[in-house]
């Protein structure tokens, strides 16, 4: 487990405990699945991005804050300047960058998304987080399945959906894809 995924749990224990709630009372509010929250918070697996977005709402503090211990500032606007966003590294083949990181309050968190050339290889990996997404493909090739419906998807190509539903997505091509996600 990376010192990220460390510093990530720790904040997540301290929000719970500032609060007074256990682990399970925590997964079962959330509707998450008890044993997996448990492997989340014990660094056996690693907390879902989706999942993160709900934990720090729950907490009312932005995910900027619940990943990189830093408090976002901005209210008007943010600005992230290219190859400036925080790097959220959650799944060794996916890569997520924070685009509004230091902004406080956001509606939705959009993330660039680059999913390796390795994940063609591999099976797809499912997930739910309450609420809907948004993913634009900027580059490459990317196999999405939402609620067991699979699509190809192109640069230009995109898709909105409740992320309520198993959804999963993979490069394929031999190529690595990248996508603007939006999590809302």
């Amino acid at each position: 487990m990376n010192t990220s995924a460390k510093d990530i749990i720790a904040r997540v224990r301290e929000l719970r405990e500032i609060e007074e709630i256990s682990g399970e009372t925590l997964a079962k509010e959330l509707g998450f699945d008890i044993a997996e929250y448990n492997q989340w918070e014990s660094g056996e697996k690693d907390f879902p991005i989706g999942s993160l977005v709900e934990i720090a709402s729950y907490f009312k503090v932005d995910l900027s804050e619940l990943v990189t211990g830093a408090a976002s500032k901005l209210k008007t606007y943010c600005i992230t300047r290219a190859a400036e966003a925080p790097e959220v590294s959650r799944r060794p083949m996916y890569t997520y960058w924070n685009l509004a990181y230091n902004f406080h309050r956001k509606k939705c968190e959009p993330f660039l998304v680059e999913a390796s050339a390795d994940t063609e290889n591999k099976p797809l990996s499912l997930n739910t987080h309450p609420g809907q997404e948004f993913d634009y493909v900027t580059e490459g090739r990317l196999l999405i399945s939402v609620g067991g419906h699979e699509s190809e998807l192109g640069p230009g190509d995109c898709i909105y959906y409740d992320s309520n539903e198993p959804h999963g997505m993979k490069a394929t091509g031999g190529k690595r894809a990248r996508f603007l996600a939006f999590v809302l």
